[in-house]
Order: C-alpha cells, then structure tokens, then sequence
C-alpha cells in the first residue's frame, strides 16, 4: 500500500485526478495503509502551501426562517429548533465583525445569510455597502454567502469588492434529493459558475455524515474539482435537535481525515479547510488535519453552535507546526 500511495502523489502531482477506485482506497483505508496515504496528502499539501495555512471566520448576519428544507439545518422553517431567529444586522455591526475578525488573525470573512436568497433592496444594500466600507479599511478580504444567485446580484457583489462567494453543493449530486427537496441541485452549481463568470473567486464545498455512501463523497470531490472551485470548506455534521438528522451520528475522527485526505488528492493545489463540526467530530484529532491536507480551518462561532475559544485553536495550530498565514 505505501508504493500505492507513493505513485498515486506522482500521477496526482502529474495533473492526473485519481480513479474512482483510487479514491473509495483512500476512504476505505485502516491503520498503517492509511497512514500511507496521510503522508501522501501532507506532502501534496506541503507542495503547493509549505507548512501555512489560513483562518476565517465568519458572521451570522441574518439567522432563521429559511424556506429551504435541508434536513440538516438549524435554521430552516420546516423544523422546530432552538437556533436564534432575527432579521439582517446593521452594516456596522457587519463591519465591526470583520475588524474583530482581522484582529484575531483570519484571513478571510464570511458573510452569511439563512434563505433562499438574498432579497433585492434594503437587504442587498446593506451588504454591499459593508463590503465597499471592509474593503476600504481592511486587510481581510470580505466574503459572502447569500444563496443562489442571479446576474446582477453576482455583478453588484463583484463591483462592491466582495473577493470570494461561498456556496456550497453540501453533498453529491446523487444524494441531494435525499437532503433538499425544495430547489435544484443544478441552482446551486450555476450559482458557482455564475460567481465565478463575474470575476469572483468561489469556495465551494460540503458536509459530510448525512447519509451518503463513500462512493457519494467520491462523487462530489469529482464534481468541485470540474467546476474548478477556488476553495473548499468540508463540513462534518453535528446534528442539531429538531431536524430529520437529529440522531445520525456515523462519523469518527478517521473517517473525517479520511475525507480531507481524499480531497486533497482530487484537488491538490487548491485551499482546503476544515470548517463546522471540526470539535465533536474530530475530538482529540482536530490537529491532524493538517497532516491530512488540510490548509486551513475556521476559528470562531459557525451559525448557529459555538466555536472553542479562539486561543485554544491558535494553539492547536501551533503544536501541529503549522504556522498562520497573516493577512
């Protein structure tokens, strides 16, 4: 197994995507055979990002109500949750959110909004002009996660100076009916390529534990990797009481170094970072995502569970021997 994984790096490093069965390898891999494909990951990641990685963070600016149903989320309106409903925050606070963000070391700020999509008008202004007034006085980059998208919603975002757009698949294209009945799994790939049609980077990646076989997780690394993401947050899911995946709990901190890994090898030189999930899933392994190919990770609150303490992660990130990328 370790010359497998050795000549899967060379192929990989030779800008040959691996193998449906090279990748069900990776994620059906056990004690020494994964470990060989771990170092494979660490040096693809080493390659293209050395020993840095990048933080972000991101704000809940508008949390509750959302008509989509995704079985997985606090904050749709189908399901009876305790997560906070209120209406779209004031650009100052938006903006006061990536100043504290900056301080603490992230490198990019998220954001984002529960529906659909974003409303035309007051709200969409309101967004605009925190990321004109972000980009005027800081260094993090603004990043927004507003939902499907039209055209003149992608150009406005892009003129404001929004760098990135975060959308993600959430899972295989396979598997989505069985997650979100309530729109297209083809809207949310057009709202990628749409973002990135008007010049904006887009991060675009998924949750994992919600039912899908390795076979789907295969699948969706396939489907970022030929819509040429920019960056790829992964996900792994902490079920939140109310919702239909309440009680579904299947996955264990090797499966989800398993899946970093596997990313890493379909998507090599492209930001990985471990976002929602990371602390219950991951428990004591949370610093091996690095050497699972991750380049990066989200400090701070998610929308609607809480983050550690942002100390404890920085020094996560330090006993792994990673440094932090400033912004």
């Amino acid at each position: 197994m370790f010359q497998e994984a050795f000549h899967l790096v060379e192929q990989v490093l030779d800008g040959r995507p691996p193998s449906r069965s090279q990748g069900l390898a990776i994620l059906n891999a056990r004690g020494a055979d994964f470990t060989a494909y771990l170092a494979g990951a660490h040096q693809l990641r080493e390659k293209t990002f050395g020993n840095r990685a990048l933080l972000c963070s991101i704000i809940n600016a508008k949390s509750g109500r959302c008509s989509e149903n995704c079985a997985f989320c606090a904050q749709s309106a189908h399901y009876r949750t305790a997560a906070p409903v209120y209406p779209l925050k004031s650009r100052e606070e938006i903006v006061a959110g990536a100043v504290a963000a900056q301080a603490e070391g992230s490198h990019c700020y998220g954001i984002v909004t529960s529906g659909a999509r974003l409303s035309t008008g007051p709200e969409l202004e309101t967004v605009l002009a925190a990321i004109r007034e972000i980009r005027a006085n800081c260094v993090i980059e603004p990043s927004a996660s507003l939902g499907i998208l039209d055209e003149s919603t992608a150009r406005k975002l892009a003129d404001a100076g929004c760098v990135t757009y975060h959308h993600n698949l959430e899972t295989a294209r396979s598997f989505f009916p069985q997650i979100c009945s309530t729109h297209d799994y083809e809207q949310d790939v057009d709202t990628v390529r749409l973002a990135k049609s008007v010049g904006m980077r887009v991060c675009c990646g998924g949750i994992f534990g919600l039912g899908e076989s390795p076979e789907q997780r295969v699948e969706l690394a396939e489907t970022l990797r030929e819509l040429s993401v920019d960056s790829v947050p992964l996900n792994f899911l902490n079920p939140i009481e109310g919702t239909p995946l309440e009680n579904k709990r299947e996955l264990t901190p090797m499966d989800c170094l398993r899946i970093v890994a596997l990313f890493r090898y379909y998507l090599p030189a492209t930001p990985i970072s471990v976002c929602g999930g990371r602390e219950p899933n991951l428990r004591e392994f949370q610093s091996w995502i690095f050497m699972a190919g991750a380049s990066g990770t989200m400090v701070g609150n998610y929308l609607t569970t809480a983050g550690r303490n942002r100390e404890t992660d920085l020094q996560m990130v330090r006993d792994a021997e990673v440094e932090i990328d400033a912004c």
